[in-house]
């Protein structure tokens, strides 16, 4: 019985299929090393660069070329290392069957202009918050989450476009400039009953394609002082208008960490109509995560953030 011969076409196809394949499961894989807008537009894309996977496999099913349909399955193996510990639900702390002391911090960007950051700072109240960050307020929305949170958040403190608002004492504050020239960020301590925990908020700069070093730099510089705080806790939280995997984030990643959602999710922030990706954030160190979610909080396009700590 004469053997079946593989087609010219069909190899070059093959051969082509496994090059993207390839090519593809690098860009899962060494993206958070890649600097500028091509690193970010992978991250940002990331959780859906999957579905390109399919479409290599047929494609290779086509060709009729087995070494073409292992190939094809690379970049899938790539994306689950990267991906697949994101979707992890939060492990139960080690000490589960003792009640903490906890810290539950939220996080809104409250989108100027969308005149509900009252009820923004309200339901982040109402959901049990101990600190409440906002971002992108206007004067309007900084007075206006003031007064509704005035009694139950008492101690305060916001520059620019950004404002922190505690049930602990808020000492120590400052703006931070992060090299933009304007405060979209801030850093305090809060004095808890054990003891002092840094806070860092920021709005980090939009990311604009062919106009990124704005953000970029603001991220850098706030590595570096991070880097120096010498609390032995640490909170950084806002809108960074960046993934976890975005290389901007790297250097920050050093000396925080975010914690896995409670719930097997990745945990998408924006748009809040359709959530295609998480770009807020809570970062932490030397703090024990016990929950995190996201929620809705007023009519932002941002999903809210929140986490609760053991101290």
């Amino acid at each position: 019985m004469a053997q079946t011969r593989t087609a010219p076409g069909a190899r070059i196809a093959a051969r082509l299929i496994a090059v993207v394949a390839v090519l593809l499961a690098i860009a899962f894989v060494a993206h958070p090393l890649i600097p500028g807008a091509v690193g970010t537009a992978i991250a940002t894309a990331l959780p859906w660069l999957v579905l390109l996977v399919p479409v290599l496999v047929i494609a290779a099913l086509l060709t009729r070329r087995r070494r073409a349909w292992l190939i094809a399955g690379l970049p899938l193996l790539a994306w689950l290392a990267v991906v697949g510990p994101l979707f992890l639900p939060l492990a139960a702390p080690a000490s589960a069957d003792v009640q903490p002391e906890t810290l539950t911090v939220a996080s809104q960007n409250v989108q100027a202009g969308s005149g509900t950051a009252a009820e923004s700072a309200l339901a982040l109240a109402d959901a049990g918050a101990d600190v409440i960050a906002l971002e992108e307020l206007d004067g309007a929305a900084r007075e206006a989450a003031a007064d509704a949170l005035n009694e139950s958040h008492p101690y305060s403190y916001a520059v620019g476009t950004v404002g922190l608002w505690s049930r602990y004492p808020v000492v120590n504050e400052q703006p931070l400039e992060l090299d933009l020239g304007w405060n979209r960020a801030l850093a305090a301590d809060l004095e808890t009953p054990s003891g002092l925990v840094s806070v860092y908020v920021v709005h980090a700069a939009s990311l604009r394609p062919g106009a990124q070093s704005d953000r970029d730099g603001m991220l850098t510089e706030l590595a570096a002082i991070v880097e120096r705080d010498e609390n032995e806790r640490v909170l950084v939280m806002g809108d960074f208008n960046a993934t976890s995997t975005d290389p901007a984030l790297r250097a920050l990643q050093q000396s925080v960490s975010e914690p896995n959602r409670t719930t097997a999710s990745l945990g998408f922030t924006w748009p809040s109509g359709m959530p295609l990706a998480r770009i807020d954030h809570i970062f932490q160190h030397g703090l024990e995560a016990l929950e995190s979610s996201v929620m809705e909080a007023g009519e932002s396009d941002h999903l809210a953030v929140l986490t609760s700590f053991a101290l």
